[in-house]
């Protein structure tokens, strides 16, 4: 198959912007900044590529598997280039990559079929699904790709063309990856527009497009929903966690903290769904802390390329300065930095993992969604006391509950008011289950066959069963 075309014209002057290294703080490339007349002329050419793919699921199949065997093949420059703009470890780089390719084969097995509807009358109605056109899907800097591929995957598969737009501090290697997957696509059926805003705007509210998914902050993912509804386009939003982890009375201290360390520090602690927020109970809150404390103090924190490296640097300089200030406030509010609690003196976007004891609950690190390497950790009293201090946040996208006896944790876990909630561990996802939040961590639902089916409109077939 053809390769995609370029979303600007030949020979055409194309403003750039920098792109920064976060484990240097200096930029390493640039990437184009796109204008809105470009952004038209590639919703257009979106639009004219639907009417072919749209009819053969076949041929879709065929080229998403193809692509996934692309993605795999050019694992070794994806990587490290997401690595470099990212600044997670290489392994976690691998890793996305490889999850990539992964959902790709995931979703081109995923084929829609008709179904018969029987409610006692003489006629015959049969559901059948049709997709919606162009995609609009816009991803942020924490998973460039295997966000970008949980967007853009379940849409090809449905039939819909997309129109994928990176973060501006993460644009190289979506870049890189849309170009992988497109050379075994038919032209202009997944297309990269980059830039800062109001690109992103402008495609959310873009009459060109259907269906508009977002993952991001939910300010950010409020004005989306506000631009597309100019349009009644449909709109999925996953708009990010602040998720809390609670521990029981029983818990095995030792035997958990790796796991709990890590469901809160991996990426950096950049991830919608890592543990923001632990509960433990009052007479092991110590005990607690100090494990936890051990393992932020041991990690070895460098730039993703070095082999040893564990945890990156924060993605970029605004984020890192949100990071200082919710851990300043915390301080100041009185709580204890047991581990971390400032910037590391060295180049770049470095901040100590960092443990917090002694937090008031209504200090911003607790309330709201910091997505930095910074953990506090709360006692309580009773579970009752726990579980409402969990649910007590805008936020409704993960939780846990961490103990010997899982059906008490179970029972525990069931009272929490979230789109999933994790039995001693967090943030696991299957391809193939549902992903969704609830209250202000979005609308709509990724994963599996409800990914694909919200890239798709149902269409009814009456016909009578006589003539």
């Amino acid at each position: 198959m053809p390769t995609s075309r370029p979303a600007h014209a030949p020979g055409t002057r194309v403003d750039r912007f920098a792109v920064v290294d976060p484990a240097t703080g200096e930029p390493f490339a640039e990437a184009p900044d796109q204008s809105p007349g470009e952004l038209d002329a590639v919703v257009g050419r979106a639009r004219e590529a639907w009417r072919g793919w749209r009819t053969d699921p076949a041929a879709r199949t065929t080229a998403l598997l193809a692509a996934a065997d692309a993605v795999e093949a050019a694992g070794a420059d994806l990587a490290p280039l997401l690595t470099r703009e990212q600044g997670k470890p290489l392994a976690e780089s691998y890793g996305e990559v490889d999850r990539t390719a992964a959902r790709l084969r995931h979703f081109a097995d995923l084929v829609p079929g008709p179904q018969r509807i029987s409610d006692g009358r003489p006629v015959r109605s049969e559901i059948r699904w049709r997709p919606l056109g162009p995609v609009a899907a816009i991803v942020p800097w924490n998973f460039p790709l295997q966000l970008a591929s949980a967007k853009f995957a379940p849409a090809l598969a449905a039939g819909n063309t997309v129109v994928l737009k990176p973060s501006p501090h993460t644009p190289l290697a979506t870049r890189l990856l849309a170009s992988v997957v497109s050379s075994v696509l038919p032209d202009d059926v997944l297309t990269v527009v980059t830039g800062h805003e109001p690109l992103g705007a402008r495609l959310a509210a873009h009459p060109g497009i259907r269906h508009v998914t977002f993952t991001g902050s939910v300010p950010t993912g409020r004005a989306v929903a506000r631009g597309a509804a100019a349009t009644l386009s449909r709109v999925t939003l996953e708009l990010g966690g602040n998720d809390a982890a609670i521990l029981l009375d029983d818990v095995d201290v030792e035997r958990i903290a790796d796991r709990l360390f890590w469901a809160a520090f991996r990426n950096c602690g950049q991830v919608c769904m890592a543990v923001k927020r632990v509960y433990a109970p009052a007479r092991l809150c110590s005990d607690v802390v100090e494990a936890l404390a051990q393992r932020a103090k041991s990690a070895v924190v460098g730039a993703g390329l070095d082999p040893g490296t564990q945890l990156g640097p924060v993605n970029n300089a605004p984020q890192l300065a949100r990071v200082e200030s919710c851990t300043a406030r915390a301080l100041a509010d009185g709580a204890r930095a047991v581990a971390g609690g400032h910037r590391l003196d060295r180049p770049g976007y470095f901040y100590a993992p960092t443990i917090l004891a002694d937090v008031p609950p209504g200090s911003p690190v607790v309330t709201q969604e910091q997505f930095g390497p910074v953990l506090p950790v709360l006692p309580y009293d009773n579970v009752g006391e726990a579980v409402e201090a969990a649910n007590s946040t805008g936020f409704g996208l993960g939780g846990s509950v961490w103990g010997t006896d899982l059906d008490r944790a179970e029972a525990v876990a069931d009272r929490l008011e979230c789109g999933t909630a994790w039995i001693n561990h967090h943030a696991e996802l299957s391809l193939a289950q549902p992903f969704a939040g609830v209250k202000d961590s979005g609308v709509g639902v990724a994963g599996g066959l409800w990914g694909l089916y919200g890239n798709l409109a149902p269409f009814v077939v009456h016909r009578p069963l006589e003539p």
